[in-house]
C-alpha cells in the first residue's frame, strides 16, 4: 500500500469515527528495513499519530525507565504520548513502577493492568484462535473490556486521540476509496466461504467487490449441503480448513458440487486456507482427509512456517483475469504452515515468485479452467484491484454463458 492510500484509508475509515486505532503488529520500531521504513513508527510519522505504549512489565522495577527513556530518543519524531503497563504482580509493583516512571521520565502512565486469567486468550498452533471460531468470543471481549476499563484511563486515551491532526491526500485516491460507499447495483451473485474453517478476508477487499456489483452470498463448508442457486463466482479465503478436516470431508455433497462447479467453468478464486481445501487430500497429525479433489496434490501441514511474510510475485500471463499483463510485479503477502505435494507436472501457474515461497518455491498460482489457486494473499489496492479483476472476470464468464475456460490438468 503506498503511502498516499495508507493516509486516504486511514481518514476514510474515520470520517465518521470518533476514535480511530491502530494495532501495532510486533514492536514500535520492528520491521524488515534497517531503516525502519515499514516499521509501526513509520506509520505513527506518516500519520503523525500519537503512540501509547503497552509493556509487559513483568518482573521490572527501575529497569523500566531507560527502556521508555530509550524508546523517546530512538526517534525524536514519534510522539510517545503515554504509556499503559501490563501484566503487573500487584498494587505494590504498580507504585513502584509508576514512581520509577513519574521520577525518570516525562511520560504519563495511562494505566496498569495487573495479571489476571481472564485476560488470557486462546492460542493454538497458529497463533490466536480466531473469533469466528469461538462463539464465546464477544463476551470474553466484554469481560476483558471491563476489567482493563477499570485499570486504564480511557478518557485521558481518548483525549491523547484527539489530538491528532487531520491529514490530506491526492484527489484520485479520496476518489477511489469514497468510491467504496457507493457501490454499483448488484448484477453478480459472487459466494464467500465464511465459517469457522474460513475466516480470513479483508474488509476491504469484499467491500471493493460489492462496489463493482457483486452481491455476497455467505457458505458455510461445514453445514450446506450444496451451492446457492445462481452463483456466478466464488471466493474461498484463508483460515483453518486443518482443525474442521473432519466436518469438510463429511459434507462430501458440497466438496462434489464445488468439483462439479469448477469443472463447469464456474470463476472460482481460492487462497491459501481455499487452496488446501480444494486439493485432493489434507493431512494433519497423523490423520489424512478427503478434500474437493480439483488440484491434483496432497496438502500436508508442518510444524514449522512453510511460508511466512512479504511476498513479491511477477504475472507470467497465464492469469485469465483482465488486466493480468506479464511481467507486472505484485505486492502480497502469505502464511502458512502446510505445502502441496504429489503434484505432477504439466500444471499451469499464473505467477513466478520472486520473494516469498508460494507452491513450491518458484511459482505460485494454479490455474484451471476458471479456477485460481494460491498460497499467496493479495489485497485490493489503488495499484493492485485484484477484487476488481476478479470480478470483471466473472462479470466476462457469464457474458459467454459460462464457455470461456483454460485447459484441464
Amino acid at each position: 500500500m503506498g503511502r498516499d492510500e495508507i493516509v486516504a484509508t486511514v481518514q476514510h475509515h474515520a470520517s465518521g469515527a470518533d476514535l480511530s486505532l491502530i494495532e501495532g503488529n510486533k514492536g514500535l520500531y520492528d520491521g524488515l528495513d534497517l531503516d525502519g521504513s515499514n516499521s509501526n513508527a513509520a506509520l505513527a510519522k506518516l500519520l503523525h499519530a500519537p503512540v501509547v505504549l503497552v509493556i509487559d512489565a513483568r518482573g521490572m522495577t527501575r529497569g523500566i525507565a531507560p527502556l521508555i527513556l530509550g524508546y523517546q530518543a530512538f526517534d525524536t519524531d514519534i510522539r510517545i504520548a503515554g504509556v499503559i503497563l501490563n501484566n503487573l504482580g500487584g498494587a505494590r509493583h504498580e507504585s513502584k513502577l509508576r514512581a520509577v516512571i513519574e521520577h525518570y521520565t516525562d511520560v504519563p502512565v495511562l494505566g496498569a493492568v495487573h495479571h489476571d486469567p481472564r485476560l488470557q486468550i486462546t492460542e493454538r498452533h497458529l497463533g490466536l484462535m480466531p473469533s469466528n471460531e469461538s462463539p464465546e468470543a464477544l463476551q470474553h471481549i466484554q469481560e476483558i473490556g471491563r476489567v482493563v476499563g477499570s485499570q486504564v484511563d480511557l478518557d485521558s486515551l481518548i483525549g491523547i486521540a484527539h489530538s491528532a491532526p487531520m491529514l490530506k491526500s491526492p484527489a484520485f485516491i479520496n476518489e477511489a476509496i469514497q468510491s467504496l460507499n457507493a457501490p454499483m447495483e448488484p448484477t453478480l451473485k459472487i459466494g464467500v466461504a465464511r465459517d469457522q474453517a474460513f475466516g480470513f478476508y479483508y474488509a476491504d477487499d469484499l467491500q471493493s467487490m460489492r462496489a463493482e456489483g457483486a452481491e455476497i452470498i455467505n457458505i458455510d463448508t461445514l453445514l450446506d449441503d450444496k451451492l446457492p442457486e445462481n452463483l456466478d463466482g466464488l471466493f474461498i479465503g484463508g483460515g483453518f480448513p486443518e482443525l474442521f478436516m473432519d466436518q469438510l470431508e463429511q459434507n462430501s455433497s458440497l466438496r462434489q458440487q464445488i468439483k462439479d462447479a469448477v469443472e463447469a467453468g464456474l470463476p472460482v478464486y481460492a487462497e491459501c486456507g481455499g487452496l488446501m481445501y480444494l486439493s485432493r487430500s489434507l493431512s494433519w497429525q497423523g490423520k489424512v482427509r478427503k478434500m474437493v479433489g480439483v488440484i491434483p496434490g496432497d496438502v500436508v501441514m508442518h510444524g514449522k512456517p512453510v511460508g511466512r511474510g512479504y511476498v513479491r510475485v511477477r504475472s507470467n500471463g497465464q492469469c485469465l483475469w483482465p488486466g493480468e499483463e506479464a511481467g507486472r510485479e505484485l505486492l502480497a503477502h502469505e502464511f502458512h504452515y502446510s505445502s502441496l505435494e504429489n503434484v505432477g507436472p504439466g500444471l499451469t501457474y499464473a505467477f513466478e515468485v520472486l520473494r516469498g515461497h508460494g507452491i513450491d518455491g518458484k511459482r505460485d498460482g494454479i490455474v484451471y479452467k476458471n479456477l485460481l489457486a494460491c498460497y499467496t494473499h493479495f489485497r485490493s489496492l489503488h495499484s493492485y484491484n485484484w477484487a476488481k479483476r476478479f470480478v470483471d472476470f466473472v462479470r466476462e464468464i457469464k457474458a459467454h454463458g459460462g464457455s470461456k475456460s483454460l485447459q484441464k490438468f
